[in-house]
């Protein structure tokens, strides 16, 4: 459970605070309170933040205030509190207010009367209020996705206490973040460290507007959302509206990319394990297979379904030993040639000139490696059998990668 501006706007006694700017921003959610006490704000917050500037320990002119707006929106905080009186701020500048609109960063006037302990305390106590109801409704949640019950009506009435209404079918959705490590190669550590928290945070706000009402479990990297699938025509939908995300997502990100699994639709709350597992296979062959672009449904996985349900690695390993063993071995000792040709003809169905192009070789080398392969693994890609062996070791090889 998330504590937002229009929560704090509500509380009990902050009545006189008032929004003069931005109201596109009151579901923007409040980590914690922070007086401003520098001439800048950019160093000294994450994000998130409520940010209240008073004008005691620095003269707080119209340039000033624009700057720290300006800051604010670079930080992602949630929203910017001015104090006014006759003492300090008399008045918010009207550029201060059309660019705090223009923004969409809800601008807050408080009265210097209204003091400050009041105004921390009972947002302090908001947040923890939150924080705990939030816990006890992502218990319940993470223990429905589990299967750990008991008794799935007495859970479900927890539920219900919490205000979580999981009543209807649903679809599991898996996200995972990757390439930290490729970002921390590109500047100072604690630069990225900060960087990185705002990319889950973004990705965090945009997914619970998916999921306005069922909690979104995240950590590390890592997201777990519901959304309502009563049908396939549902989870197309989904499967679209994420799809649309997701694309021009990445390429903000780079070099950090998102991967997306979905499981199929209409599952109850009873089955919710299920679609948790279906959603992780989903994302599995999203993340290994590339012409997924990223994102792929449980529905979607064929022979994949199969082969996930094996339980005992070792026949998997064995299999993929005994068909592309050699290729293995080679490439180990050469250098990657081999597997990479493999698949990009099975990518091509068997088109060398295709195949050539994609991995950016003369059509004759192509040849000679097709040659080379059937050798060394005793198969012929031209027979049918001998291609669907090919096919399902090379998707456990990508699966193992």
């Amino acid at each position: 459970m998330s504590l937002t501006l229009a929560d704090v706007l509500a509380l009990p006694g902050l009545e006189s605070m008032r929004l003069r700017a931005g109201s596109a921003g009151l579901d923007n959610v409040v980590r914690w309170p922070y007086v401003a006490e520098n001439t800048g704000i950019a160093e000294w917050v994450l994000g998130g933040e409520l940010v209240f500037v008073t004008g005691i320990n620095h003269p707080r002119d119209e340039a000033n205030l624009l700057q720290l707006l300006d800051e604010a929106c670079q930080r992602q905080v949630a929203g910017l509190v001015i104090l006014t009186g006759p003492a300090y701020i008399q008045v918010i500048p009207q550029r201060l207010l059309d660019a705090a609109e223009a923004a969409g960063l809800p601008l807050i006037e408080q009265p210097y009367s209204l003091k400050m302990v009041l105004v921390t305390q009972a947002i302090g106590s908001a947040l923890i209020q939150s924080e705990q109801l939030g816990r006890s409704r992502h218990d319940v949640l993470e223990r429905l996705l589990a299967g750990d019950f008991q008794s799935l009506d007495l859970l479900l009435h927890r539920a219900a206490q919490l205000g979580l209404s999981l009543a209807g079918h649903w679809q599991v959705v898996q996200l995972q973040l990757e390439g930290s490590d490729a970002l921390f190669t590109q500047g100072d550590a604690g630069h990225m460290e900060a960087q990185l928290a705002r990319q889950h945070e973004s990705i965090t706000r945009r997914l619970r507007q998916y999921s306005a009402s069922i909690p979104v479990l995240g950590r590390a990297g890592q997201w777990t959302l519901l959304l309502p699938a009563a049908d396939a025509v549902a989870a197309l939908a989904n499967r679209e509206q994420l799809a649309s995300w997701l694309k021009p997502l990445n390429l903000r990100l780079a070099p950090l990319k998102v991967f997306i699994g979905l499981s199929a639709a209409a599952h109850p709350p009873a089955r919710l394990a299920l679609a948790q597992e279906e959603a992780r296979q989903a994302l599995t062959a999203a993340r290994r297979f590339s012409e997924r672009a990223g994102l792929c449904v449980y529905d979607e996985l064929g022979v994949l379904k199969l082969l996930s349900g094996v339980r005992d690695r070792a026949l998997l390993d064995q299999f993929l030993n005994e068909r592309l063993g050699p290729l293995l071995r080679h490439d180990r000792h050469h250098g990657p040639s081999l597997m990479p040709t493999l698949e990009a003809w099975f990518h091509e169905n068997g088109n060398l000139v295709a195949a050539a192009q994609r991995l950016a070789v003369h059509r004759n080398t192509l040849t000679h490696r097709v040659q080379r392969i059937e050798a060394l693994c005793g198969l012929t890609l031209d027979n049918s059998y001998d291609r669907l062996d090919i096919g399902i070791a090379l998707m456990i090889w990508r699966l193992s990668a």
